[in-house]
């Protein structure tokens, strides 16, 4: 189902306003932004993730959106977002329209409360990778995505527990990103979604 404009504006009238979104609050001491980048790929949406390098000393070979810690002179979480999206994946700035915010989400772990922003991309044809951070990036399609939602059973550092996940081939997402995807599923207009139920009222 190719998008059109009018798609644009129906995800944009589902989403909350930036400037709104920036107020609320979330569990975390360190304020944080990604970018929920959007690109139609052969006629469906698909969301730009990145997997982290494995040799990171945090979160280390995690699925994750671009983003990262707001910096003093970032004057709004789009500000954070747009700029750390051009530096782990090369995205320019003027090559995302932004359509919204999904609400934000607090890390317990590491006490991060961060403030997604959905923008919509003109795909830059190539990722330029942050060789520190980015191991490499992903381009998965919204439906496939949903379909992949499952609870699963993990390990880290040693603790097995189960979470909820999203899983396409070999790629799992899960956490606060996984948390920002079900925001996003529950947000967009099911029919630009293959596979998402029909929704009344």
């Amino acid at each position: 189902m190719p998008t059109s404009p009018d798609a644009r504006e129906r995800i944009r009238s589902r989403l909350l306003p930036t400037e709104d979104a920036a107020e609320l609050a979330a569990h975390g001491s360190t304020r944080a932004a990604v970018l929920v980048p959007l690109v139609e790929l052969d006629g469906r949406i698909h969301v730009v993730l990145t997997r982290r390098r494995s040799d990171m000393r945090r979160h280390a070979g995690e699925i994750s959106f671009p983003g990262g810690r707001s910096d003093p002179e970032d004057a709004s979480p789009t500000a954070t977002a747009l700029r750390e999206a051009h530096e782990e994946v090369g995205l320019p700035p003027e090559n995302v329209e932004i359509l919204g915010a999904l609400s934000p989400v607090g890390t317990f772990v590491t006490g991060f409360a961060v403030y997604p922003v959905v923008g919509w991309v003109d795909h830059p044809g190539e990722w330029q990778l942050s060789p520190r951070e980015v191991d490499v990036v992903l381009e998965l399609e919204l439906g496939a995505l949903r379909a992949g939602y499952e609870r699963r059973r993990l390990v880290r550092r040693g603790v097995p527990f189960t979470t909820d996940a999203y899983v396409v081939d070999d790629h799992v997402v899960w956490g606060a990103t996984g948390r920002m995807l079900t925001d996003l599923f529950e947000r967009l207009p099911p029919e630009l979604v293959p596979g998402a139920p029909a929704t009344t009222g």
